[in-house]
């Protein structure tokens, strides 16, 4: 399976989310797309990082830019999630790991002392054009919904959006 590199097209993918409803890239062309992965539903950093995209929603809005929420969880559970946080974004499932895989987020991570596979916090800006413009990895929480709306910015303004 291709990997998704900065500067190219972004491999297609057609993926369960909330609200009943499949989420195509090739539906997606000319609206920027935020796609944040994050390791689990409703737990502590995955939920600040939720609320901040979720607070900040209408500036992404502004810019011509969608927010999608991606991790393993499924369906049922993304479905609480979204509506306890009270998200307008949608959430996909990947319980097979074809997202995962395609922008290599699957990594060993300590849990406790033990290894574990996990998903490692990351984030990617999709351009309009269907190119991945920019990536995060390893995020930490704090701030990094501010940084993606600044590069969101830039690239628009360099595009002319």
């Amino acid at each position: 399976m291709p990997i998704a590199t900065v500067g190219k097209k972004v491999p297609a993918f057609n993926l369960p989310a909330t609200g009943e409803q499949n989420i195509k890239l090739a539906d997606l062309k000319g609206k920027n797309i935020v796609l944040y992965f994050y390791p689990k539903d409703s737990t502590p950093g995955c939920t600040l990082e939720g609320q901040d995209f979720r607070d900040n929603q209408a500036k992404f809005n502004r810019q011509n830019t969608i927010i999608i929420g991606v991790s393993r969880d499924s369906i049922k559970s993304h479905e609480k999630f979204k509506e306890k946080q009270n998200f307008k974004f949608d959430l996909i499932a990947d319980e097979e790991e074809k997202l995962c895989e395609i922008f290599d987020v699957i990594k060993m991570k300590n849990m406790y002392g033990k290894k574990v596979r996990g998903i490692e916090r990351s984030t990617f800006l999709i351009g309009a054009d269907g190119k991945l413009v920019q990536e995060w990895r390893k995020v930490k929480v704090a701030g990094h919904v501010a940084a993606v709306l600044d590069a969101v910015k830039s690239y628009n303004k360099e595009n002319k959006l």
